[in-house]
């Protein structure tokens, strides 16, 4: 080998190792950055009680009985100030400055109540949730959709 070819070869394998070296160095802050984000906040309908056990009397109590509970499965707590929770006619109820602590789960009952850390009340005088078929749709505090559960005979586009 000529002393000029052995130049070049020296030279592109330099190029080589440069640019593989440069390629290294541009992708490791991605892969870095993509561990050291936190794991997302996660809440979900965790259950539903559309049919409130007993007679349907419209009473305090049996409204109490028709909820939905929320489950926060992240480890950290999450602030649902605007998330809103609905039925398919449209009947809403948005949170007001909650905060869901991590693992922890919440209850929001359609009946008149004192909210506590695990218990909210919507404050109605009328049952939400149909007991032949709904969707219970949570969204959070931009309209995103988060979670929802349906349940009845148009469950999965079954009519």
């Amino acid at each position: 080998m000529s002393a000029s070819a052995s130049v070049t070869a020296r030279r592109l394998a330099a190029a080589a190792l440069a640019a593989g070296a440069v390629v290294s160095v541009a992708a490791l802050p991605a892969t870095a950055a993509d561990h050291a984000r936190p794991a997302r906040a996660k809440v979900e309908i965790s259950a539903v009680q559309y049919d409130s056990p007993g007679r349907d009397d419209r009473s305090n109590r049996s409204l109490n009985k028709e909820w939905v509970e929320l489950t926060n499965t992240s480890r950290s707590a999450v602030n649902l100030d605007g998330w809103v929770l609905r039925d398919e006619s449209g009947y809403r109820y948005t949170f007001d400055n909650y905060r869901l602590a991590g693992r922890a789960t919440v209850r929001v009952h359609t009946g008149v109540g004192r909210d506590t850390r695990t218990d909210l009340y919507q404050g109605r005088r009328a049952y939400v949730w149909n007991n032949d078929y709904d969707t219970a749709t949570l969204r959070d505090d931009r309209g995103r959709f988060v979670d929802d559960e349906s349940w009845g005979h148009r469950r999965g586009g079954r009519h």
